[in-house]
């Protein structure tokens, strides 16, 4: 895993696809785990190191990861998440591209009982939770498009279950799709840039995650 930003309050990963945020019934090896091991072994800390995980990206996807080294960093970051005074700009290749190139799209969403699964609903249901996001056509390549997205709520699978919900269903996310599985099983979405004020020195941090090396990336969005 490569690390992508490091001080003494916050470490930054690239989230490889497939890995886990956090431990789940696999027993996978998860980003957290990993960053606690990496911080444990590079800096000789005695017992355990202090890490916490501050969001989230679904374990088929990939890139920008951010990591608390101390508490007070992350109380201060946990809260601007929170309170969304962050900027998170996602890309993701879809099969076709949306219509119109550019927009917002606002859903509710809530999850099918049972499942691990979410629905967009047009309008307000019982137990959904609004989402919003805005998004913009960034290139296409045959009928796949390369979609830069803005979040403006934070909710479970959001970006698929909406950009699924207009009929541009993610590549290789067939939970929410007409689609075929990428080789790896990933999906293509990647949390590209993070932008926030740095808990400590206050400066305004931007970190962007590299553009994956696989064909599905490369066809579409070498160059970005």
């Amino acid at each position: 895993m490569d690390i992508l930003f490091e001080d003494n309050h916050l470490v930054a990963v690239n989230k490889p696809f497939g890995m886990p945020s956090q431990g789940d019934e696999t027993g996978d090896m998860s980003v957290f785990d990993w960053v606690k091991n990496y911080l444990k072994t590079t800096y000789n800390k005695p017992g355990e190191a202090y890490v916490a995980l501050l969001h989230r990206l679904d374990r088929p996807a990939g890139g920008v990861l951010l990591l608390g080294k101390t508490s007070k960093s992350a109380a201060r970051l946990s809260k601007d998440f929170e309170q969304r005074r962050l900027s998170k700009m996602y890309y993701a290749i879809t099969e076709r591209a949306p219509q119109p190139e550019s927009g917002e799209l606002s859903h509710y969403l809530k999850k099918l009982p049972g499942q691990n699964i979410m629905r967009a609903y047009q309008k307000e249901v019982a137990g959904g939770q609004a989402a919003k996001l805005q998004y913009r056509t960034s290139r296409t390549e045959g009928q796949r498009a390369l979609v830069e997205v803005q979040l403006q709520t934070g909710r479970r699978h959001q970006i698929r279950v909406q950009l699924a919900a207009i009929g541009c269903t993610i590549c290789g996310d067939v939970k929410y799709g007409k689609t075929e599985f990428l080789p790896d099983r990933s999906i293509a979405l990647l949390a590209r840039e993070l932008t926030f004020e740095h808990p400590v020195t206050k400066k305004l941090m931007t970190i962007i995650a590299p553009i994956p090396k696989t064909a599905v990336w490369q066809e579409i969005a070498a160059g970005k």
